[in-house]
């Protein structure tokens, strides 16, 4: 694969994951498999309605969780499995700057889905 702007936006939306959640794309170390890969546990997180999860030690994030919502929505955004789907890096600071409303991004489709 190139190196795209599109990349760039995919590592961006990686790192405001880190940032949001205080932790690597990547632990081994985790009490539960699910979480392993936090770029699937964020999306997974925000699918059930389970945002909260992704913060939960961090009372300051907790206060702010619909702010928090926001970034993660941004974060899935940047992240998507299609770059096409994926918004240029100046929509990016117009989502997280609240100028842009942020929509809801797409979900990944379903193993069953895709078959």
């Amino acid at each position: 694969m190139a190196v795209t702007v599109k990349v760039d936006v995919y590592s961006y939306g990686i790192l405001l994951l880190e940032l949001i959640c205080c932790r690597k794309n990547f632990e081994e170390d985790v009490e539960d498999d699910a979480s392993m890969i936090l770029s699937d546990w964020a999306c997974d997180c925000y699918e059930s309605g389970k945002v909260k999860c992704l913060v939960e030690n961090d009372d300051e994030a907790m206060m702010e969780i619909k702010m928090v919502e926001k970034y993660v929505m941004v974060a899935l955004w940047c992240i998507q499995e299609d770059p096409s789907l994926r918004p240029t890096m100046k929509k990016v600071m117009l989502m997280l700057e609240g100028s842009v409303k942020v929509s809801a991004p797409p979900l990944p489709n379903s193993f069953i889905s895709s078959v």
